[in-house]
């Protein structure tokens, strides 16, 4: 290719680039075959392309094989499996008469820090149990997902773990505390959640991976380089990049063996830096938002927007999760600030992760946020209609909650606010109602507290002062039990059970281990608050009517009841079979303790002051019952069929179980 023809290139829109280089191949990157591997590179803007090859990962000496010009602006080579497997690489590039070198933006595996990447099979790296069969799960409303950081998990001295802060930590188990508490993968799988969130554990850049066990090298990791490897600081050895792949199954294995599914959190709406990472370097600006005066787009508030809507960027993104999702068996992917994606990318994800597992949950920030991007076109909950199957976050039940998250002192309706209601109340039901933005309750994810702003327990501290830690705990753990016992697909942030504190601090993604890792002991010392909240999640696994599975049913059996200011009080109400099932739920907000009337009939207490009781419910035969301050009360209708009525409905779930699975088989057929 001439540089003359390079240079053109350069000024064409990236409509036109679209129109003249969109590559639909599944082979970019390294694809290894029985004796060949091949690498194949996207950059129709290029006049020469060369794979640098190095023998090891810090090796000097260099081989230098030239990749052949090909379809619509690829460039391929075909390298000897058995000479160059194993092998750390980059490529170099002539773009606009300049040489540039990087990464392999399809990279799959990865050295130190991200700075070569490695000719790997990720399939032939596997842990001793591998198997491809995930969790039984039916609907996204039987998820309850519990946000996790991998260092987080482990990081404390008191966790019991031995590999502290990596993949392998959170696959140990028997892990405890002095004082015999649970810690790790097993505190996970007895709280009893469907689904762990993992906050980003691709190949991220503001963590040093040369020095892992630096309590002050430490971020979240939304500043996303090498989307397809897995991150080095949480590996056992960052210079292996077989120990990344193989680590990282393991404990997707260890997850999936105690019943528990994995969400990976996905950050394609920006980058590290635009003008060094992998993406990009090869196309100058395709891959990145312009405004109209030349400059980054910054939406993100990280220095610039990917943009999703351009071919290749889309391509990028379906490639990336469809490959975690087959090859890492992930269960699901949480987008970091949606909403400055554009609906048509959100909703061709959704249908290539169904072509593997319909039941793999896609949620997202569904923010509006200022990119050049057309209203109409946005991934945000002012468009959730448009992206069916798709579910946002719901900031009007989580700032209904607990106040403002932009204003500390801001109150909400657990710190006192009342005239915060009418927000809960449509979170409670699913975000369904006239007022809300869902068309479907799986179009929710319903939360109070999430790894970023204030915990709720710090900003309690801030909203109300005045009050004694004993009011704290109990205004918390009545926002738990509203996000558990609502409609749509709770959401709990890791410690939320035990009033975890960042020590005030916002936002802690770069604040350290210390004040980031979850403390096992403060979970000891609220042990009682951890029971409620896994004797919530336990609840509402056991009775459906908590997890309605459309708007219809909804909008049918979900009826609010008035029972004075500071207090939401509602009835889920269904007929099987000539049974009926009901269940009352009261949260009382306010200062004291209130007495309601109940209707007719004989009721079980499943919960009341802070704790479940589900297993052993206490019978109320009064019509008057007290819902004590600040306090959840659950009541459900005691029927003389009702264990009759319970194995039909478990006959009914069983027969829905296989239905699934069978139509299931027929899509992978």
């Amino acid at each position: 290719m001439a540089l003359k023809q390079t240079a053109d290139m350069l000024t064409l829109t990236p409509k036109e680039m679209d129109e003249r280089y969109a590559y639909r191949g599944m082979d970019l990157g390294a694809t290894f075959e029985e004796t060949t591997i091949r690498v194949r590179l996207w950059a129709p803007t290029a006049e020469r392309v060369v794979i640098r090859l190095y023998r090891t990962l810090r090796a000097r000496k260099v081989e230098e094989v030239e990749l052949s010009a090909a379809e619509r602006g690829t460039f391929v080579v075909e390298l000897d499996r058995a000479v160059y497997e194993g092998y750390f690489y980059t490529f170099q590039a002539i773009v606009d008469g300049q040489k540039v070198e990087a990464v392999d933006p399809y990279a799959k595996a990865v050295g130190t820090n991200g700075k070569r990447g490695a000719l790997i099979d990720p399939s032939s790296v596997q842990p001793d149990r591998w198997i491809e069969e995930r969790p039984m799960f039916h609907s996204s409303q039987d998820a309850v997902i519990y946000e996790l950081h991998v260092r987080d998990a482990t990081s404390h001295p008191a966790s019991g773990v031995v590999e502290r802060g990596t993949f392998r930590g959170l696959t140990e188990a028997g892990t405890r505390t002095k004082n015999g508490g649970l810690t790790g993968l097993d505190y996970l799988a007895d709280l009893g959640v469907t689904h762990v969130q993992l906050l980003p554990i691709y190949d991220f850049g503001s963590v040093n991976e040369a020095a892992p066990n630096d309590p002050d090298n430490y971020n979240w990791g939304y500043d996303p380089v090498n989307f397809f490897a897995p991150e080095g600081s949480y590996a056992s050895n960052a210079d292996d990049p077989k120990a990344r792949i193989r680590e990282l199954k393991e404990l997707v294995q260890a997850l999936h063996d105690r019943g528990i599914r994995v969400i990976m959190d996905v950050v394609f709406n920006h980058t590290y830096d635009a003008d060094k990472v992998p993406l990009g370097q090869f196309v100058p600006g395709y891959f990145y938002r312009q405004e109209a005066d030349g400059t980054l787009s910054n939406g993100s508030f990280c220095g610039n927007d990917t943009a999703s809507e351009r071919f290749m960027m889309r391509k990028f993104i379906i490639d990336c999760v469809t490959y975690w999702a087959k090859e890492y068996h992930l269960d699901g992917f949480r987008f970091d600030l949606m909403g400055l994606h554009d609906i048509e990318t959100m909703n061709q994800v959704r249908h290539a992760l169904d072509r593997i597992d319909p039941s793999i949950l896609i949620i997202g920030e569904g923010w509006d946020l200022d990119t050049p991007l057309p209203l109409d076109q946005k991934a945000n909950y002012f468009n959730a209609s448009q992206m069916p199957g798709i579910a946002h976050f719901n900031n009007g039940l989580r700032d209904g909650l607990k106040g403002d998250v932009q204003t500390p002192e801001d109150r909400g309706f657990i710190s006192g606010a009342f005239d915060r209601t009418n927000e809960v109340k449509r979170g409670i039901a699913g975000n369904v109602s006239s007022q809300g933005f869902a068309d479907e309750p799986n179009q929710v994810v319903s939360y109070v507290e999430a790894h970023d702003d204030l915990t709720v327990w710090d900003k309690l501290s801030v909203s109300r002062p005045e009050d004694t830690d004993e009011v704290r705990r109990k205004r918390q753990m009545l926002a738990n039990a509203i996000i558990l016992t609502g409609q749509g697909i709770p959401f709990l942030h890791a410690g939320q059970e035990f009033f975890r504190t960042k020590d005030g601090i916002r936002d802690s993604f770069n604040a350290g281990e210390v004040v980031n890792r979850l403390d096992y002991e403060r979970a000891e010392t609220f042990s009682s608050s951890v029971e409620y909240v896994k004797g919530l999640i336990a609840m509402r696994r056991q009775y459906p009517m908590f997890r309605l599975e459309n708007t219809a049913m909804i909008r049918k059996h979900l009826r609010f009841l008035e029972e004075g200011e500071g207090i939401i009080a509602y009835e889920l109400k269904r007929t099987y079979e000539g049974y009926v099932e009901r269940q009352r739920v009261y949260h009382n907000a306010t200062d004291e303790d209130v007495t309601i009337e109940l209707p007719s009939g004989e009721f079980e207490v499943l919960v009341e002051n802070g704790a479940v009781k589900i297993h052993a419910p206490r019978l109320h035969e009064e019509r008057e019952l007290l819902i004590p301050a600040l306090t959840t009360t659950v009541v459900a209708e005691r029927k003389a069929d009702y264990k009759k009525y319970a194995v039909a409905g478990g006959a009914a779930l069983t027969i829905i179980g296989l239905l699934y699975a069978a139509n299931k088989r027929r899509k992978k057929e």
